[in-house]
């Protein structure tokens, strides 16, 4: 039986197809659009479709931008000699908070994942290796996750750079800033471990 009119009960299942929402919530923020303003709730609308019309992928990097290059690929201030290899987008907005890396990206779109039907050709290596060929690229950071997936990702392609000459080096990995030892697994330690410096 359905309790709700009919617009209701589609926006609610519109809104639960959204990751991480769920009926609950999609009823919540239902009823919240709801009791907005009319023009809030266009100004809300127009946002989504110009966010999907109008953002497209970097032809360089593959980064989400809505110039082509994007805004990192066509500054004269980064660092040109460095590549950043992320999984998504997201993870070069959170690289870029930390305002600690100056150079330069390239997003793969995923990581190798054999048992969900993912290969390396499924995500964008080849990509990287057309751009990486007449670059002026000393040193490639491999940032994907650490995670099975994205283990098997930095592998791959450090395995296929570094016959290249390239350097290849990878983001270290352990105990988080605020994080107490006691609480943390094995594998975290271990990282942790093979990846300290001298003070």
């Amino acid at each position: 039986m359905n309790y709700y009119a009919e617009p209701i009960s589609r926006l609610i299942n519109e809104l639960s197809k959204l990751p991480g929402i769920g009926p609950k919530t999609a009823q919540r923020l239902a009823f919240y659009m709801l009791h907005m303003p009319k023009d809030a709730v266009h100004t809300l609308a127009q946002s989504i479709n110009d966010a999907r019309d109008k953002i497209i992928y970097c032809s360089i990097c593959g980064n989400l931008t809505d110039v082509d290059p994007c805004a990192i690929c066509s500054s004269s201030t980064r660092d040109n000699s460095t590549i950043c290899v992320v999984e998504s987008p997201t993870d070069v907005v959170a690289m870029e908070k930390t305002r600690g890396y100056n150079g330069l990206y390239h997003v793969l779109h995923g990581a190798i994942s054999p048992i969900d039907g993912v290969g390396p050709d499924d995500i964008r290596i080849k990509e990287l290796l057309t751009r990486l060929r007449d670059s002026q690229v000393k040193e490639v950071i491999l940032a994907t996750n650490p995670s099975v997936e994205g283990e098997a990702t930095a592998l791959y392609i450090s395995r296929m750079l570094k016959p290249m000459g390239f350097k290849v080096t990878r983001i270290a990995n352990g105990i988080p800033v605020g994080g107490d030892l006691e609480y943390a697994d094995e594998v975290t330690i271990t990282r942790a471990l093979e990846g300290r410096r001298e003070m």
